[in-house]
Protein backbone atom coordinates (compact mmCIF):
# COMPACT_ATOMS: atom_id res chain seq x y z
CA UNK A 1 0.00 0.00 0.00
CA UNK A 2 1.40 3.34 -0.99
CA UNK A 3 0.15 5.27 2.06
CA UNK A 4 0.99 2.66 4.75
CA UNK A 5 3.81 3.82 7.02
CA UNK A 6 4.88 0.23 7.77
CA UNK A 7 5.00 -0.64 4.06
CA UNK A 8 7.20 2.44 3.57
CA UNK A 9 9.48 1.31 6.41
CA UNK A 10 9.71 -2.17 4.85
CA UNK A 11 10.60 -0.58 1.48
CA UNK A 12 13.25 1.60 3.12
CA UNK A 13 11.45 4.82 2.15
CA UNK A 14 11.14 5.79 5.82
CA UNK A 15 14.10 5.25 8.17
CA UNK A 16 13.73 3.05 11.21
CA UNK A 17 15.89 1.53 13.90
CA UNK A 18 15.82 -2.04 12.61
CA UNK A 19 16.37 -4.82 15.13
CA UNK A 20 16.04 -7.88 12.91
CA UNK A 21 14.90 -8.92 9.48
CA UNK A 22 13.88 -12.19 7.87
CA UNK A 23 12.58 -12.67 4.33
CA UNK A 24 9.02 -12.16 5.63
CA UNK A 25 9.33 -10.09 8.85
CA UNK A 26 11.03 -6.93 10.08
CA UNK A 27 11.39 -5.88 13.73
CA UNK A 28 12.03 -2.26 14.67
CA UNK A 29 12.04 -0.07 17.74
CA UNK A 30 8.77 1.79 18.23
CA UNK A 31 9.18 5.52 17.56
CA UNK A 32 6.87 6.31 20.50
CA UNK A 33 7.74 3.65 23.11
CA UNK A 34 5.66 2.73 26.13
CA UNK A 35 8.98 1.77 27.76
CA UNK A 36 12.58 1.77 26.48
CA UNK A 37 13.11 -1.18 24.13
CA UNK A 38 9.46 -1.25 22.97
CA UNK A 39 9.69 -3.13 19.67
CA UNK A 40 7.36 -3.81 16.77
CA UNK A 41 7.35 -7.06 14.79
CA UNK A 42 5.88 -6.38 11.35
CA UNK A 43 5.10 -8.78 8.51
CA UNK A 44 6.52 -7.31 5.31
CA UNK A 45 3.42 -8.20 3.29
CA UNK A 46 0.55 -5.78 3.88
CA UNK A 47 -2.34 -7.33 5.79
CA UNK A 48 -4.52 -5.10 7.93
CA UNK A 49 -5.45 -7.48 10.75
CA UNK A 50 -3.86 -10.45 12.47
CA UNK A 51 -6.82 -12.51 11.29
CA UNK A 52 -5.91 -11.60 7.67
CA UNK A 53 -2.41 -13.11 7.92
CA UNK A 54 -1.90 -16.43 6.13
CA UNK A 55 -1.12 -19.18 8.65
CA UNK A 56 2.53 -19.56 7.68
CA UNK A 57 3.14 -15.82 7.91
CA UNK A 58 1.45 -15.63 11.31
CA UNK A 59 3.63 -18.50 12.52
CA UNK A 60 6.76 -16.73 11.26
CA UNK A 61 5.71 -13.46 12.90
CA UNK A 62 5.18 -15.17 16.26
CA UNK A 63 8.51 -16.99 16.00
CA UNK A 64 10.29 -13.71 15.33
CA UNK A 65 8.33 -11.99 18.12
CA UNK A 66 9.57 -14.70 20.51
CA UNK A 67 13.17 -14.22 19.37
CA UNK A 68 12.99 -10.42 19.57
CA UNK A 69 11.23 -10.55 22.97
CA UNK A 70 14.06 -12.62 24.43
CA UNK A 71 16.58 -10.10 23.13
CA UNK A 72 14.59 -7.08 24.34
CA UNK A 73 14.25 -8.56 27.84
CA UNK A 74 17.97 -9.30 27.96
CA UNK A 75 19.02 -5.90 26.57
CA UNK A 76 16.73 -3.88 28.85
CA UNK A 77 17.04 -5.95 32.02
CA UNK A 78 13.25 -6.34 32.00
CA UNK A 79 11.58 -8.98 34.13
CA UNK A 80 8.94 -9.69 31.53
CA UNK A 81 7.08 -8.17 28.62
CA UNK A 82 3.67 -7.62 27.09
CA UNK A 83 3.00 -9.05 23.64
CA UNK A 84 0.20 -6.95 22.21
CA UNK A 85 -1.69 -7.04 18.92
CA UNK A 86 -4.53 -4.61 18.24
CA UNK A 87 -7.03 -5.44 15.50
CA UNK A 88 -9.07 -2.59 14.03
CA UNK A 89 -9.20 1.05 14.96
CA UNK A 90 -11.84 0.33 17.64
CA UNK A 91 -9.26 -1.76 19.55
CA UNK A 92 -6.51 0.85 19.38
CA UNK A 93 -4.85 -0.14 16.10
CA UNK A 94 -3.43 3.16 14.84
CA UNK A 95 -1.68 1.77 11.73
CA UNK A 96 -3.77 -0.51 9.52
CA UNK A 97 -0.98 -3.05 8.99
CA UNK A 98 -0.83 -6.14 11.22
CA UNK A 99 1.97 -5.91 13.78
CA UNK A 100 2.91 -7.07 17.26
CA UNK A 101 4.17 -4.89 20.11
CA UNK A 102 6.81 -6.18 22.52
CA UNK A 103 6.76 -3.94 25.58
CA UNK A 104 9.45 -4.67 28.18
CA UNK A 105 8.17 -4.61 31.76
CA UNK A 106 9.60 -4.30 35.26
CA UNK A 107 7.85 -4.56 38.60
CA UNK A 108 6.57 -1.13 39.61
CA UNK A 109 7.11 0.45 36.17
CA UNK A 110 3.78 2.27 36.42
CA UNK A 111 2.47 1.05 33.05
CA UNK A 112 -1.23 0.33 33.28
CA UNK A 113 -3.90 -0.71 30.83
CA UNK A 114 -7.37 0.73 31.18
CA UNK A 115 -9.28 -2.56 31.30
CA UNK A 116 -12.60 -2.64 33.09
CA UNK A 117 -13.57 -6.31 33.55
CA UNK A 118 -17.24 -7.14 33.95
CA UNK A 119 -19.21 -10.30 34.68
CA UNK A 120 -21.59 -12.31 32.53
CA UNK A 121 -25.23 -12.26 33.50
CA UNK A 122 -26.90 -15.56 34.41
CA UNK A 123 -26.73 -17.89 31.38
CA UNK A 124 -24.94 -15.33 29.21
CA UNK A 125 -21.56 -17.09 29.39
CA UNK A 126 -23.01 -20.37 28.09
CA UNK A 127 -24.85 -18.57 25.28
CA UNK A 128 -21.67 -16.70 24.29
CA UNK A 129 -19.62 -19.91 24.33
CA UNK A 130 -22.21 -21.58 22.12
CA UNK A 131 -22.11 -18.68 19.67
CA UNK A 132 -18.33 -18.76 19.46
CA UNK A 133 -18.24 -22.56 19.04
CA UNK A 134 -20.83 -22.29 16.24
CA UNK A 135 -18.68 -19.63 14.51
CA UNK A 136 -15.63 -21.92 14.66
Amino acid sequence: MTDCIFCKIVEGAIPSEKLSETPEIVAILDLHPISPGHALVIPKAHHELMTDLPGGLLTEAIREAQRVARAVVKATGAEGFNLLNNNHRCSGQSIAHAHFHIIPRKTGDGIRYNWNPTQYAEGEMSRMAGSVRAAL
